[in-house]
C-alpha cells in the first residue's frame, strides 16, 4: 500500500544520502497502485497520466511540480506526500503563505460537501484554533477521520456550516443564510516534518518486512490529534487486500504515533479535484467542468486532428494521430492512439494507447486500452476492453457467485458462454481466490497491436449481439497478468512515434 511505499522511499533515501537527508525537503507523490478505476493508467503509473495541455503534452507530474513550486521555500527538513491523481487548486492574498514549519504532521484541508467526506480524509478540526474566516488560515485538528459515513461526521464534529466556507457559496457572497448548506474539510496533501519521517522510518526498520497493505492517509493521520482512539485499527473494510498482520501493524503504527500533532492549514478558497476513476477523468476532460475551465484544458492537445472533425467542444484528443473520415463521439478521451479513416467511437468512451486501422464502431461507454507484453522473449500485444463503468475492483470468492460480475452490461458467466470459455478457476489468475474482472483470464495474446485490438473489439460485439465468438484457442491474459508482463519500453517506443510524427506534421505546416 501507499503507506508500506511511503516508508520503503524514506529507506532508500537514507541508503542513498545518510545522514544528509535529515537537512533534505523531499517531494513524494504516490504514483499510483493497480488503478483499477482507471486501468488506462495502471501500466505506466498515474503520475504519468497525460493533461489535454501543453506542446508537448504535460503529464501529471508536470502540473504536481507547478502546483508546489512555491512550497520548500516555506518548509523545513521534512516530507510532504501526496497522491497522483488529484490536483488542488486554491488563492490566497499576497500576504499569505503556505508554510510548513510545524512538528509532527501539517495537512492541507479543503472544503467540501458531505458527499466528498465519504470517500476521503476528514478533519474535525478545534473550533478554539479555528474560525471559518479568511482565505488561508492555521488551526489543529482534534481527530482524522477516514472515508466517515455522513453521521459519523456530524457526530463528531466535523460538519460545518457552509457560511462559514466561502468557496462553496457563489462568488462574491457568504452564502445566504436561508440556504445555508453543510460542508466538512477534507484532506488532500500532507508534510511532516524530519523528525516524525524518522521515526516511521526507524519503525519500518524494527519491523523488518512489512506484511500487509497500509495507509499513508488513513493508518497515519488516524493516529494524529488528541481525540485520535484506536478503534480504527479493527476496522477492514476500505482495504484492498485485508491481510492477517494488519490489525496488529495498526496498532503498533497507533501507539507510535500516539499523541503527535496535526496541524492543518485550513485553505477556504481552494477546490480539490479528483480524477483517478474513469467517470471523473471523463467529466473533467470532456465536459463543461470548472478543472477544466480554470487549468484551461483544451479539446485537442498535440495531435494531428483532420479540420473536418466536428463536435469539437466536448472531446478529448491527447497526443494522437486521428485521420480523416473517422468519427468521435461527444465526451469521449483519445490519448496516445492512432485512429483510422474508417473508426468510429461513441459518446463518453476511452481509448488509450492504441492502433485502429480498420473499420469498425467502438460503442459509447467503451473503455479501450492496449498494454505490450513480453512473456518469453517477444513482443506480444494484449488489448483490453470493458464497460466504463464496470467495477473491476468487485471480486467475489466462489465460482458459483461470478454471475454477480458485470461486463458490459451481461453477466460474466454469459459472456463465458458466447466466448466458448469454462468457467472455472483456472480462469481466474489470483492465488488468494479473489475472482473478478481484474483477474479473469479473458484478453487474448496478438502478435500485432491492431489484431489485439480486433479481437477485443470482437469479443465486445459478441456480448452485445449475444453472437458467439470463440476465444477457446488463444493464450489469454487477465489484467492483473497483463502487468506482471508489461513491457514498458515498447509502450514509450509507440508513444515516441506518434510523437516524432506530430513534430514532423508540425515542422511541414510552418514551412
Amino acid at each position: 500500500g501507499n503507506g508500506g511505499s511511503t516508508l520503503h522511499a524514506l529507506r532508500c533515501l537514507e541508503e542513498q544520502y545518510g545522514d544528509q537527508w535529515t537537512s533534505f525537503t523531499v517531494l513524494l507523490i504516490h504514483s499510483g497502485g493497480y488503478s483499477q478505476r482507471l486501468p488506462s493508467a495502471s501500466a505506466l503509473g498515474k503520475i504519468f497520466t497525460a493533461l489535454p495541455l501543453g506542446e508537448p503534452v504535460y503529464q501529471m507530474l508536470e502540473l504536481k511540480l507547478a502546483m508546489y513550486i512555491d512550497f520548500p521555500r516555506h518548509m523545513k527538513p521534512g516530507v510532504l506526500v501526496t497522491c497522483s491523481d488529484d490536483i488542488e487548486l486554491y488563492s490566497t492574498a499576497v500576504t499569505e503563505t503556505i508554510t510548513f514549519d510545524k512538528p509532527g504532521f501539517t495537512a492541507l484541508a479543503h472544503p467540501s460537501d458531505l458527499a466528498v467526506g465519504t470517500t476521503h480524509g476528514v478533519f474535525v478540526l478545534d473550533p478554539s484554533s479555528f474560525s471559518g474566516k479568511g482565505g488561508l488560515e492555521y488551526g489543529s485538528c482534534y481527530r482524522f477521520l477516514h472515508k466517515p459515513d455522513v453521521q459519523t461526521m456530524q457526530q463528531s464534529g466535523a460538519v460545518c456550516v457552509r457560511g462559514d466556507c466561502p468557496q462553496l457559496s457563489s462568488p462574491g457572497s457568504c452564502g445566504d443564510s436561508a440556504v445555508a448548506s453543510e460542508c466538512v474539510y477534507t484532506d488532500s496533501v500532507f508534510y511532516m516534518d524530519h523528525s516524525t519521517a524518522q521515526q516511521l522510518l526507524e519503525f519500518y526498520k524494527q519491523m523488518g518486512t512489512l506484511c500487509c497493505e497500509i495507509d499513508a492517509y488513513g493508518d497515519f493521520l488516524q493516529a494524529l490529534g488528541p481525540g485520535a482512539t484506536p478503534d480504527y485499527t479493527k476496522n477492514t473494510s476500505n482495504v484492498c487486500k485485508e491481510d492477517s498482520g494488519l490489525v496488529a501493524v495498526r496498532q503498533q503504527l497507533y501507539s507510535l504515533l500516539q499523541g503527535t500533532a496535526l496541524n492543518v492549514i485550513v485553505l477556504n478558497n481552494s477546490q480539490f479535484y479528483h480524477i483517478g476513476t474513469a467517470q471523473e477523468y471523463l467529466f473533467h476532460f470532456t465536459a463543461e467542468s470548472k478543472l477544466r475551465f480554470e487549468l484551461g484544458l483544451q479539446p485537442v492537445a498535440f495531435s494531428i486532428f483532420p479540420g473536418t472533425a466536428k463536435t469539437l467542444d466536448q472531446l478529448s484528443v491527447i497526443q494522437s494521430v486521428l485521420e480523416p473520415g473517422c468519427v468521435i463521439g461527444p465526451g469521449s478521451v483519445i490519448e496516445y492512439s492512432r485512429i483510422g479513416p474508417e473508426v468510429s467511437v461513441g459518446k463518453r468512451s476511452i481509448v488509450s494507447g492504441t492502433c485502429i486501422n480498420f473499420s469498425v464502431d467502438i460503442p459509447s461507454d467503451c473503455f479501450l486500452s492496449s498494454v505490450s507484453v513480453k512473456i518469453t522473449d517477444r513482443v506480444e500485444y494484449v488489448t483490453m476492453v470493458f464497460g466504463v463503468g464496470d467495477d473491476l475492483k468487485k471480486g467475489v470468492k466462489l465460482l458459483s457467485d461470478i454471475h454477480s460480475l458485470q461486463f458490459f452490461g451481461a453477466s460474466l458467466p454469459e459472456c463465458l458462454d458466447l466466448w466458448s470459455l469454462e468457467a472455472s478457476d483456472q480462469l481466474f489468475s489470483s492465488e488468494d481466490t479473489r475472482l473478478g474482472l481484474w483477474t479473469a483470464r479473458i484478453f487474448p495474446v496478438c502478435s500485432t497491436l491492431s489484431e489485439s485490438v480486433r479481437m477485443a473489439l470482437n469479443m465486445l460485439n459478441s456480448v452485445q449481439h449475444k453472437s458467439a465468438f470463440k476465444l477457446s484457442g488463444f493464450q489469454l491474459l487477465s489484467v492483473e497478468e497483463m502487468l506482471t508482463y508489461k513491457d514498458v519500453e515498447d509502450m514509450l517506443k509507440f508513444r515516441k512515434q506518434i510523437y516524432d510524427e506530430i513534430c514532423l506534421q508540425r515542422q511541414k505546416e510552418k514551412s
